[in-house]
């Protein structure tokens, strides 16, 4: 039986370049209207019980090179487990996956894909809960909605949003730890936390990338998170609706939720170098980081990105920019597509599991430090 390939799906991406027996050379497609390349998402078919060699072979010119060596490739017979493939090699600029799949429909991904049926699915959940609100801010460049979840009625604004990086699915994984976690009623935590805050949550910035498997950007090829200083209906809507919806609601705290391809550890990235920053701004995200690093063995704050000088932010991202514009606390929160080589799992690496988990200990850190950010917070 001839392997067969295919990606014509939601969140799919690859290229066959060659088939040959067991032997498959692949590459990743880019964005549209981008360079950005790096995820890819793929169904093998016909190939139970055969040693299969899979080999993307254009792997130099993606995104971030750095990001392949140690990775590990994720491999699922049901599309809801994936487990890690031992034997991925990265060597000169390409990707060897070595598998004998156990049926003969299998999918491989960069991560754990979180589709747009699947977010559907999660919203629909969510804004079915008692105490839950749903707006659609507006429409991407697709006529997807950018859909909004409001939880709670506390004086706090908080704004949790994720996956302006389609390709970047782990964070929309966090989002759903984040949401059931914020919806169970008999959590003291949450409810805490419904009382004191107002939740604003937005799953997926880009739906439209998501559903076109890219990596970095939106129908238009424009890196979302290099918007939020000037936004346009044309090119970036979907964080001008955020944005817009930000400055009718204000903000107190803000995540946006990412993931790296290199550094294998969760971080923080902050708002430093920003025109406007206060020492009340920097205590509080050193407070936070702080309670975090106690509550889940998953996160440090030893490895991560460099900081930005006095007067180099770059405003052009959203933590700095709601930093500066709002006076808020803001922060990226990076998780990696390897695995936390602090704690590593060889099984399933980083996984869907672990970002729901550190989505539940991002919660507690808030509730951990909600007298010092109620206390804080601008008159």
């Amino acid at each position: 039986m001839t392997l067969t390939i295919s990606s014509a799906f939601d969140a799919g991406n690859i290229r066959v370049v060659k088939i040959d027996g067991d032997q498959v050379e692949l590459e990743i497609v880019k964005d549209h209207k981008s360079d950005f390349y790096q995820w890819f998402y793929f169904r093998l078919a016909g190939a139970a019980g055969r040693d299969v060699t899979l080999r993307i072979v254009n792997c130099t010119g993606s995104a971030y090179p750095h990001g392949w060596p140690d990775y590990k490739a994720c491999l699922s017979v049901d599309r809801e487990d994936w487990v890690r493939v031992a034997d991925t090699i990265y060597a000169d600029g390409v990707l060897t996956i070595n598998l004998t799949p156990p049926t003969d429909c299998v999918w491989l991904a960069y991560f754990a894909p979180y589709s747009m049926e699947r977010h559907h699915d999660l919203v629909t959940a969510i804004a079915g809960q008692e105490g839950v609100g749903y707006t659609s801010l507006g429409k991407s460049l697709d006529g997807q909605d950018i859909d909004c979840l409001t939880i709670g009625e506390g004086e706090l604004k908080v704004w949790l949003y994720a996956r302006q990086h389609p390709g970047e699915s782990m964070a929309e994984w966090w989002m759903e730890g984040a949401l059931e976690k914020l919806c169970d009623p008999d959590d003291p935590v949450s409810r805490v936390l419904r009382r004191e805050c107002t939740f604003r949550v937005v799953p997926n910035m880009n739906p439209d990338g998501s559903r076109r498997g890219h990596l970095r950007t939106n129908a238009a090829g424009v890196n979302l998170n290099r918007e939020w200083h000037a936004p346009s209906a044309e090119q970036s809507p979907e964080v001008l609706w955020v944005r817009n919806a930000m400055d009718d609601s204000g903000v107190d705290f803000a995540m946006d939720i990412h993931g790296d391809e290199a550094i294998p550890a969760n971080f923080l990235a902050g708002f430093e170098g920003i025109p406007s920053i206060t020492e009340r701004q920097t205590d509080l995200f050193k407070i936070f980081s702080e309670m975090l690093e106690r509550l889940s063995p998953d996160f440090q704050t030893t490895k991560g990105y460099q900081v930005a000088a006095p007067g180099e932010a770059n405003m052009s991202m959203s933590t700095t920019q709601l930093a500066e514009r709002y006076g808020c606390v803001s922060m990226t929160l990076e998780m990696p597509f390897k695995d936390n080589f602090n704690l590593p799992d060889p099984v399933y690496g980083w996984s869907p599991q672990r970002s729901k988990y550190l989505a539940a200990a991002c919660l507690d850190a808030l509730h951990g430090i909600l007298p010092d950010l109620k206390n804080a917070k601008p008159s």
